[in-house]
């Protein structure tokens, strides 16, 4: 199945289909709920969202900035009006009280892992490998809804942005995406990649189309002209 854009009431599969997120089963006919991309797998038919804002969820990847420290933790902006606690015990090596600032400060960007949501707010967590605080490189934010596009079927977008890039890329759900290469000419590039993604996110086959934008604008470009000189 080709991805579509559909309307909420739409009909996008009938039959043996289930419904995926997104969408409702009526009957024998799965109908979208929201605006969005049909996608099809297997007998499984989904809506991914196009655009709105970031909805926090329990094990998602986020990015945000620290606003707020007290004795036993640090406050972090994960969204537009969803701020996270990341507690001392999620820490993955004994920290003093009174020296929070040996790992954060007010104002210092970090990875973390969403691990409880509830009623009394969203704790965090950096115990994972790759978590932590942003010591370098650079942020770019997009759209939360537009991150499984930049991501891809299997990670397969992403993997074509790292490979083309040299660069170490971590995708926060949130829609802030931190990039660290060996230059800042190969974090540009992997940064244009990711909004060329966003420009063109409803488009059907963007990975091929992304890797011809790759051979148009890439390092393998600069290569052949260096080689030519």
């Amino acid at each position: 199945m080709t991805r579509k854009i559909v309307i909420p009431g739409e009909i996008i599969g009938k039959g043996d289909f289930l419904p995926g997120e997104g969408t409702q089963k009526k009957g024998d006919e799965v109908v979208a709920m929201r605006f969005g991309l049909a996608e099809e797998s297997g007998k499984l038919i989904k809506v991914i969202p196009i655009s709105g804002v970031y909805e926090p969820r329990r094990g998602n990847v986020v990015i945000g900035e620290v606003t707020n420290m007290i004795s036993n933790g640090w406050f972090i902006k994960i969204g537009p009006d969803d701020v996270g606690f990341l507690p001392l015990t999620e820490v993955p090596r004994f920290v003093n009280k009174d020296n929070l600032d040996e790992v954060m400060s007010l104002g210092d960007m970090a990875v973390a892992d969403i691990s409880i949501i509830n009623r009394r707010g969203i704790d965090l967590s950096i115990r994972s490998r790759g978590l932590g605080k942003i010591e370098d490189g650079m942020i770019v934010e997009v759209n939360p809804y537009k991150v499984p596009r930049i991501i891809g079927r299997e990670g397969s977008m992403i993997k074509l942005i790292k490979d083309e890039t040299g660069c170490n890329i971590t995708v926060g759900q949130n829609g802030l995406i931190w990039i660290k290469g060996n230059s800042v000419d190969d974090e540009l590039l992997a940064k244009k990649a990711i909004l060329e993604i966003t420009r063109k996110s409803m488009i059907d086959g963007l990975t091929e189309k992304i890797e011809n934008w790759f051979k148009a604008n890439g390092k393998s470009k600069t290569k052949k002209v260096d080689e030519k000189k």
